[in-house]
């Protein structure tokens, strides 16, 4: 059912959630950026509806409600081990629709990628709910459209889009259907706005063929990408991660298992015992990561892990493009298909 509020009517609303769910949203802070002039929207937990960012895109996902960047998941003793406490009430994360297709990717990852769930991110997600919020014009870096991304008509409890002064909302849930209608000016037909066209076009490869891997198109990233790991921990898909055992007294036996966020693209993620190290070079990491964002995980779960939120673009201090690898990729397995 739809719904059109007053921005006081969605401010009584956000006020009625607020009792029962915390609320996680894109904020935009003020002079926090990267230098001491530039703003940043980055997730928080917020008060109030007018601290929402709604036409902004968020400039680092929402994925840390989800997956940690440092989570302490048991304690140990010689004896016993105790899982560490979680904050496990429950919220409503306000996200875009590219954003929402990465919660499917997370889940899979988790959830579905085995015969195992992982119990650490189930708990959490259990207690995840999320809003939509519209998006009315294609963000700068954003290829959302060409990987599929751009719309999502299920998965959320209500969305929201700002027009003409109005919050017009799409509510999905069935109990919050009466908060909407008590507090609406009326109700109408209202379809969250999408994206049909974004400035920036991506061609993404049906197969690869085994001759891409030692190409010569990952070469330049071995002197251009300096391995900072940026573009990873930006990404709303990027799940990998290291353990960490801390150890409280000198004879190991007492403390606490961490999982910390980690990158392919850093050093040290590929090393194994003996001195090995899998990718060396950035330019085979880069390799890695394209490869596995636009084909390897769909040859495993029939989809892209890449959503195209542009992300990746946007904080590379290199301004190493992910939508000219793509785009690079595809010529070169085309090139290579022509030439048998």
């Amino acid at each position: 059912m739809g719904y059109i509020l007053t921005k006081e009517g969605f401010d009584a609303v956000v006020d009625a959630l607020k009792e029962q769910y915390r609320l996680y949203a894109p904020v935009l802070k003020k002079g926090e950026g990267r230098f001491t002039d530039t703003d940043v929207v980055r997730y928080d937990f917020v008060e109030t509806a007018g601290q929402i960012e709604l036409e902004k895109k968020s400039d680092y996902a929402f994925k840390e409600l989800l997956t940690p960047l440092s989570e302490t998941l048991f304690f140990f003793t010689e004896d016993a081990v105790k899982p560490a406490d979680a904050d496990l009430r429950p919220v409503i994360v306000f996200l875009r629709s590219c954003d929402l297709h990465a919660v499917k990717r997370l889940d899979q990852i988790y959830l579905a990628n085995g015969k195992d769930r992982d119990w650490f991110y189930q708990r959490i997600r259990d207690c995840v709910r999320f809003a939509l919020i519209g998006c009315g014009r294609t963000c700068a870096d954003g290829f959302c459209v060409d990987m599929g991304s751009n719309r999502s008509t299920e998965g959320y409890m209500f969305s929201l889009d700002e027009v003409d002064g109005k919050i017009l909302s799409d509510v999905k849930a069935p109990e919050l259907e009466g908060l909407f209608a008590e507090k609406a000016e009326r109700a109408g037909d209202v379809t969250p706005r999408y994206v049909t066209e974004n400035s920036v076009r991506v061609s993404v490869p049906e197969t690869v063929p085994n001759s891409i891997y030692k190409a010569g198109l990952w070469d330049e990233y071995s002197t251009r990408c300096i391995g900072c790991g940026r573009c990873n921990f930006v990404c709303p898909t990027c799940t990998c991660y290291t353990m960490q055992d801390v150890y409280y007294t000198d004879n190991g036996k007492v403390g606490e298992r961490r999982r910390v966020a980690s990158s392919c693209m850093v050093d040290g993620y590929t090393d194994v015992a003996g001195g090995g190290q899998y990718r060396k070079s950035c330019g085979e990491r880069m390799r890695f990561k394209v490869l596995h964002k636009v084909y390897d995980y769909r040859r495993r779960f029939g989809y892209d892990m890449c959503v195209g939120c542009g992300r990746c673009d946007a904080v590379c201090p290199e301004y190493i493009s992910f939508s000219a690898c793509i785009n690079k990729l595809d010529r070169a397995v085309k090139e290579a298909q022509s030439n048998g």
